[in-house]
């Protein structure tokens, strides 16, 4: 016995040379963690969102900055985006609370959930709709709250210089810096840049000088200084912002983990910026984040449609791959739509639907499962999925608490209940109105009957209490005429607004609503399948 315990303890240690990584657990490991998140701050035409926009490229985030969301809205045509473009063509400018809105609804979008956010121009110099306090407070309430605080630092002299210098293009609204459009500074910075040459490279240069210089002075020409850009103004955006911004970013950046703050040189070049900011990031050993990516296009979709399922899968773990030799493997979902059945359906997925994410394959079964999943993938693929819609039946005698168990399990489950009491009432009251409706009918029939009948009659008896007023031939036809004559006359009196009608019909639909009806098996099976079917509509929107 002591031998046979030894041995079964024995048994249940870990191997030495196993691996104890655990592919399950790292998967949900990440499907559970925050997103990195970036909060770029600074003094006004430091260049923040142009940093902003390569580390969102570079990381796979989403850039949310207030010019940016409101010509994506604009573009897209949305209720918002309507609005503030018909405020525009009005020459009227867009609310701060309007744009305030549109930051902290992207923020709280699924896409942002996922992959994190790269925020610039927030918190604002403007004040009409929240406070600056106000402001650093919601930073710190996000529901993601920011990992890496990115602050660019530039002394107000060097700062003014580059906003003075700076020029647009009216007709596509590009902004040039002044050693992009002044002749002179190109010139020194290549003559810097050139070393001693040959004299035939020499004169390739001239020639390609020329060229350039006169495509310079076209571009020149066309360039215009933004109001905001003079000099009195750039001051005063400076000043504003020491005086009423400065202050609460600081404290902002004292209260953060100085890990996770970032400081830079504003005078470098942008993509000097960037490259110092990456290095830095990737000795944090911060996570990317990770993109859906579709695998199939038009071509390939008409090929594998003919395919079996195993052949199908095969072609599609070798497609869009990333690197050779590593294949998309399948996932526990096989071929079944991850986003059906989450929302309760089990739906196959289709191969004009097939998407990649981490090292797996998965099928969608429309466009909106696959824009759904695309946004954020992790609320579909975490456990206890995938696990298949639950539907419980519970029985029992009257009055053994069925509707009480049902509604526990449901707010427990976050489940719908379907009572049938319920859901047979308007099967019900449909059946009796359609059994009282037929009684009336067939008593309005059988009341105009007896009536006529009993009129008939009594007109009979009238008749013959007469006495005799004629004698032989034409007294015989006329009684063999008056039976009809009077027939027909009643038919035209008797309706089924005659009072006795009436009142006959009344006696039945009193007799008609205290008859329970019966309801079928076929009703009791119409009830549940239609409200079956409304709540799967109601989940499909």
């Amino acid at each position: 016995i002591v031998l046979g315990v030894s041995f079964n303890m024995a048994s249940q240690e870990r191997p030495t040379f196993a691996d104890i990584f655990d592919e399950d657990e790292a998967q949900q490991s990440f499907l559970m963690s925050k997103p990195t998140c970036f909060l770029i701050v600074g003094k006004p035409g430091t260049g923040k969102a142009t940093l902003g926009k390569k580390i969102s490229q570079a990381w796979n985030s989403i850039f949310i900055e207030a010019k940016e969301l409101i010509t994506d809205h604009i573009k897209r045509g949305t209720d918002q985006g309507n609005k503030m473009q018909a405020l525009l063509h009005q020459g009227l400018s867009i609310p701060e609370e309007l744009v305030t809105h549109l930051i902290l609804d992207k923020i709280n979008s699924p896409e942002v959930a996922h992959l994190g956010y790269v925020l610039c121009g927030f918190p604002s110099l403007c004040e009409e709709y929240v406070k600056i306090p106000q402001q650093i407070e919601l930073i710190k309430n996000f529901k993601l709250t920011p990992d890496i605080i990115i602050n660019i630092k530039c002394p107000d002299t060097d700062l003014g210089k580059r906003l003075c210098g700076l020029k647009q293009d009216p007709n596509t609204g590009i902004i040039y810096q002044r050693e992009d459009w002044d002749p002179a500074l190109k010139e020194k910075q290549k003559k810097q840049q050139v070393g001693e040459e040959g004299e035939e490279e020499e004169e390739e240069e001239e020639e390609e000088l020329e060229e350039e210089q006169e495509e310079e002075m076209s571009l020149t020409e066309k360039l215009v200084y933004r109001p905001e850009d003079f000099p009195e103004n750039v001051k005063e955006r400076i000043k504003l912002f020491k005086d009423i911004l400065l202050r609460p970013v600081e404290d902002l950046m004292i209260d953060h983990d100085p890990h996770y703050l970032i400081e830079l040189d504003g005078n470098m070049k942008p993509q000097k910026i960037f490259e110092t900011v990456l290095s830095r990031l990737v000795s944090l050993g911060l996570r990317l984040g990770s993109v859906v990516m579709k695998l199939q296009n038009s071509e390939e979709e008409e090929t594998l449609q003919e395919t079996d399922t195993d052949q199908l899968l095969r072609l599609l773990a070798s497609s869009s791959m990333i690197a050779p030799r590593y294949r998309w493997r399948r996932s526990r979902w096989g071929q079944t739509c991850p986003v059906a059945l989450k929302e309760g359906f089990i739906k196959r997925g289709l191969v004009e639907f097939a998407v990649s994410f981490l090292d797996k394959m998965y099928l969608m079964s429309s466009e909106e499962a696959l824009r759904k999943f695309m946004q954020n993938p992790r609320q579909y693929l975490l456990p206890p999925m995938p696990l298949p819609p639950c539907k419980v039946a519970v029985v029992g005698p009257k009055c053994s608490g069925k509707t009480t168990l049902c509604n526990f399990i449901a707010n427990k489950y976050a489940g719908k209940v379907l009572d049938m009491s319920v859901l047979i009432k308007p099967f019900a009251e449909e059946a009796k109105k359609n059994f009282i409706e037929k009684a009336v009918e067939e008593a309005t029939e059988l009341a105009i009957k007896t009536v006529r009948m009993k009129l008939q009659e009594e007109r009979i008896l009238k008749e013959q209490d007469k006495p005799e007023e004629t004698e032989g031939i034409e007294e015989l036809e006329y009684q063999k005429e008056m039976p009809e004559t009077l027939a027909a006359e009643v038919l035209e009196e008797i309706t089924a607004d005659h009072p006795e009608v009436l009142e006959i019909v009344a006696e039945a639909v009193r007799a008609a609503s205290e008859t329970p009806v019966t309801i079928t098996p076929d009703l009791y099976m119409a009830a549940l399948e239609q409200a079956i079917n409304k709540l799967h509509e109601k989940k499909k929107k």
